[in-house]
């Protein structure tokens, strides 16, 4: 009988819990798939600024709960996840709609090739169960790629806007999102050999409808000259929501 009567109380202290959870979570938020490889994780150096909640601004943890954002937003690495572009692009957000809440869904994971985006694989099957999972609490608003150091070598790059396309497309189907912006980003201009890939971009857009692209022109590396700067990683927010604006409202002019 004991470990019936203990069993219960766990069970309620269970149900007491997930109750607290559901009546806390945030409603009617902007949400925003962030996706990609490390430079979208972030590995910016997290200062105690960075850990500063906004009120408006929260992120979906890994058990898929919302709590307030702060960085690192991602935990594909937790070791070295830092600073993204993320939490400065939510502030830009927030700061432009005064009354919204914003949702952030952070999928995206070091190292990773397009190729591992594919639908069907893990990476996609992830982002689309966690980006459902948040629109009970919103509506999809926006997504955000970076991704290319994987994919910059001569025969990737030149396949590439039609890889991302037939991607992008099964992920707007999956989710309903047939109108929702699409912004990517230029890899680092700190390093030459970025050069061809960032030339081939603007293939993307034009096969992408509603796609924005943002510039890393004059961004700065952390030391490994690979990631972007936490300083960098700011402005690169910043840069992702002015080319979301731009789309977002060219879009509401047709």
């Amino acid at each position: 009988m004991r470990t019936i009567h203990a069993f219960l109380s766990v069970a309620t202290a269970v149900l007491m819990a997930v109750v607290s959870v559901f009546a806390e979570a945030p409603a009617d938020l902007q949400l925003f798939l962030l996706i990609g490889q490390s430079n979208m994780a972030g590995r910016g150096k997290v200062t105690p600024a960075d850990q500063q909640a906004h009120p408006r601004i929260f992120m979906l943890d890994a058990s898929n709960a919302w709590v307030p954002a702060r960085d690192p937003v991602h935990f594909d690495k937790p070791k070295i996840a830092g600073v993204g572009l993320g939490s400065e692009f939510a502030r830009r957000v927030a700061s432009a709609a005064p009354h919204a809440k914003v949702g952030l869904i952070p999928c995206a994971f070091g190292g990773t090739s397009l190729d591992q985006w594919k639908p069907g694989g893990a990476l996609y099957t992830n982002a689309v169960a966690r980006a459902r999972c948040a629109l009970a609490n919103g509506r999809l608003a926006g997504i955000l790629w970076h991704q290319g150091e994987a994919d910059s070598a001569p025969a990737k790059t030149a396949t590439y806007p039609a890889r991302f396309a037939a991607m992008i497309a099964q992920l707007r189907t999956d989710l309903g999102a047939n109108d929702t912006p699409v912004v990517i980003g230029e890899l680092g201009c700190f390093r030459a050999s970025n050069a061809p890939f960032n030339a081939m971009l603007p293939q993307v857009t034009n096969a992408v409808p509603r796609c924005a692209l943002a510039s890393a022109e004059g961004l700065g590396a952390n030391a490994d000259n690979v990631h972007f700067s936490r300083e960098a990683l700011i402005e690169f927010g910043q840069r992702y929501f002015k080319a979301y604006e731009d789309t977002r409202k060219e879009n509401a002019g047709r």
